[in-house]
This record gives structure tokens, sequence and C-alpha cells, in this order.
């Protein structure tokens, strides 16, 4: 996924805007974020700056779950799953 061999890639690397992944990759990772943090994230709710780097990855992940726990509470959605 990394365009560039030998490049160490730690929580705050910036991944889009230094051009390291390209698109194509960002779904491949979306798709794993979802895996790792167990939970499902509205395509339509994210953007590439949301995807920079690992950390605002997982934020974006957390705030994501936050908001859908606000929104079922508040409307009394079935949110299970």
């Amino acid at each position: 996924m990394i365009k560039r061999k030998g490049v160490e890639i730690n929580e705050d690397t910036p991944l889009v805007s230094s051009g390291l992944v390209d698109s194509f990759a960002m779904i491949e990772i979306f798709m794993e974020l979802q895996r790792v943090a167990g939970r499902k994230i509205p395509a339509s709710k994210v953007q590439a700056k949301d995807m920079d780097t690992v950390r605002l990855m997982f934020a974006m992940a957390e705030n994501s779950a936050s908001r859908r726990k606000a929104d079922c509470k508040g409307q009394r959605l079935d949110c299970r799953g």
C-alpha cells in the first residue's frame, strides 16, 4: 500500500498529504480500519483529512461511534450492529 520502500510509518506520519498512499490504497485502509476498530464507519462521513495519519483515522472512527450512539439515543433508531 505504501508507494515508497524504506519509509518508516508511525501514528503521525502523513499518508495522504505526503503522497505515500493513493486513493485506491485508502479504500483498503478504510476497510481495514473498520475491521480493526470493530465498527462500521459511514463512508459518506469520511474526508481525506480524516485519513491522513493513523492517529486521525482512529480518532475519526471513535468520533463516528460517538455520533452514532448519540443519533441512536436521540432518534430511537435501531442501532444494533
